[in-house]
This record gives structure tokens, sequence and C-alpha cells, in this order.
């Protein structure tokens, strides 16, 4: 189970690595930045609580 955690983990990091330059080059002003950032964060941790839930 640990070897599929740390899989898992790699391949988040290489997503957020490619994607990363991308989502800061579009969203240059500050007030856009945050509110994208909110966004992403109420996804992620929704995507957390169902995950946790059936598992």
């Amino acid at each position: 189970m640990a070897t599929h955690e740390i899989m898992s983990a790699i391949f988040l990091l290489a997503v957020l690595f490619l994607v990363l330059p991308s989502f800061l080059n579009t969203n240059r002003k500050r007030k856009q930045l945050i509110q994208n950032l909110f966004i992403w964060t109420v996804i992620v941790l929704i995507i957390v609580v169902i995950i946790s839930v059936f598992i």
C-alpha cells in the first residue's frame, strides 16, 4: 500500500510541475490568482473528502 501512495504522490507532483508555470502565467493579477487558488482548494478538498468516505 505504501508503494501505491508514493507513486500517487510522485504523479501528483509531476502534474503540478507541468501545470504550475502556465497557471501562474495566466493569473498575473493577484486578485484573480487568489480567486483561482481558492476554487482549486475547494475542489481538492471535496475530492479528498469523497475519497476518504468511500475508502
